[in-house]
């Protein structure tokens, strides 16, 4: 490989592989090279307890994914990227029993808000429901890469989205949809109150209503199998099992990107203090699960939801998430995200069997064990569901970022996304993209539009990219 590159990418995730590909359709000679013995990041799959038992050891349910206005441009599921669907996209169970949902049908979600919020809701998300393809197009893309399709519809959205969830919430009733919706929000990790929050309930919520929120066939790794097979036709090539502490470690090429944490960036590529006030937010403890049967939840609703959101009320979110960003310890009663893809794949285990996947928050680099907590609060909604574990899988923030060097402190959105750094990110600048080295580009989900299996932070980047190489020639 003594001949000069166009571009090298360095990490295989998804936003990596996304660059990859965007430059080598487009004709540059490109090469990834990862530090793990495969590809993948945050979209994996492995046998983490028993034999036969598929998890994914981070994202699982991709309502970002099936939504991407990048991976919709390409023949994924020529390279065996298939998306399955339970019969609801998220559910909200509550310990009386009852539930909301959010269902694909938005007259169905609407409902089981209950009478004083339906039509709150619907007004809520009725300019949008039919714009989505557009609207998600320019919100992912900005700031600064491509020029706004629907500009009215993206402007309408702004003056939605940037109030902080709390305001947002005030205009429901009932606790139904004031929780189901602060779940939404909770997905970022970051306190309910936060500028822009709104906008990311309202992003999940229109995602549902539009595309689902499904899980990939065989697990999560097939998306970055897919990416990599595509690349590989393309002329790309991927390199496993290779760290890289230094650019010299690289071979030469006109542009070297980055799928990296802005901490590994800036010390790789001697970037000195540039990204020294980037801030990292609040770790996950996860846990993954070999059930011998179903969850048993109370209600009926998330027996049939590919995920689950587990929490008493929107207060026992809201203090969740604030002990575990600024109180500095783990919740008694931790917010859960939970996921159970064999309701929609049961491919993911023998039969009869499931996975079963759940998260709370604890703050950044803590070390303690969060199994009890998390499986206590499951108790509250779903009784006998430590009778149905035959084996379960935990990692703590230490062994998070011991899996994926990304996940500083155990953060698996490789960034706080509260106040402005939820917008701009990894630093104020109309070109988040670029770094001081002028060969050097930063297209991790530390950049806009941050975390998800989406490919756009890869999709962007490789924009800045190939611009730049046609301007040097």
């Amino acid at each position: 490989m003594s001949s000069l590159l166009d571009a090298v990418v360095v990490g295989a995730g998804p936003n990596g592989l996304t660059a990859a590909v965007e430059l080598a359709r487009r004709g540059f000679s490109v090469a990834v090279f990862e530090a793990r013995d495969s590809v993948g990041g945050g979209a994996r799959t492995e046998e983490l307890t028993l034999p036969g038992f598929r998890h994914d050891p981070c994202s699982a349910a991709h309502p970002l994914g099936i939504s991407s206005p990048v991976f919709k441009t390409m023949p994924l599921h020529r390279y065996g990227l298939q998306w399955l669907h339970a019969d609801l996209p998220m559910a909200h169970p509550f310990p009386d029993g009852d539930a909301a949902v959010l269902a694909r049908s938005v007259a169905e979600t609407a409902a089981s808000f209950g009478p004083r919020d339906a039509g709150t809701y619907r007004r809520l998300v009725a300019p949008f429901t039919d714009r989505t393809d557009t609207l998600f197009r320019d919100f992912m893309s900005l700031p600064r890469t491509a020029l706004p399709r629907d500009p009215v519809t993206l402007a309408r959205f702004g003056l939605a989205g940037l109030p902080p969830s709390t305001w947002l919430m005030r205009r429901f009733k009932d606790h139904r949809a004031k929780t189901l919706f602060a779940g939404l929000v909770a997905h970022v990790m970051a306190p309910l109150g936060g500028v822009a929050t709104s906008a990311v309930g309202l992003v999940f919520a229109l995602a549902a209503h539009a595309e689902g929120w499904p899980v990939a066939r065989g697990g999560s790794q097939a998306i970055s199998d897919a990416l990599t097979a595509y690349l590989t036709d393309l002329g790309g090539a991927v390199h496993t099992d290779y760290e890289v502490k230094r650019l010299d470690d690289l071979p030469p090429a006109r542009a070297y990107v980055f799928d990296t944490s802005p901490t590994a960036v800036a010390r790789i590529a001697g970037l000195g203090h540039t990204y020294e006030g980037y801030r990292y937010g609040a770790g996950v403890f996860k846990v993954d699960y070999a059930l011998d049967g179903p969850v048993p939840w109370t209600a009926e609703e998330p027996r049939r939801a590919g995920t689950v959101q587990v929490a008493a009320d929107e207060r026992e979110i809201g203090t969740a998430l604030y002990l575990a960003s600024r109180g500095g310890k783990a919740p008694e009663r931790p917010f859960l995200i939970t996921v159970q893809p064999t309701v929609a794949d049961p491919s993911r285990a023998p039969e009869g069997k499931h996975t079963f996947w759940a998260y709370g928050h604890v703050p950044n680099g803590w070390q303690g064990d969060l199994t009890e907590a998390i499986e206590r609060q499951l108790e509250r909604f779903a009784p006998g569901f430590s009778d149905r574990v035959l084996a379960r899988a935990t990692a703590g923030p230490p062994e998070l970022a011991t899996r994926n060097a990304n996940y500083i402190g155990g953060d698996i959105g490789c960034g706080a996304a509260s106040g402005l750094q939820l917008m701009l990110r990894p630093r104020i600048s109309a070109y988040p993209y670029h770094t001081p080295h002028p060969a050097v580009f930063l297209c991790s989900s530390a950049t806009p539009p941050g975390p998800g299996v989406h490919g756009m932070s890869g999709h962007n980047a490789a924009k800045a990219v190939w611009r730049r190489l046609r301007q040097s020639g």
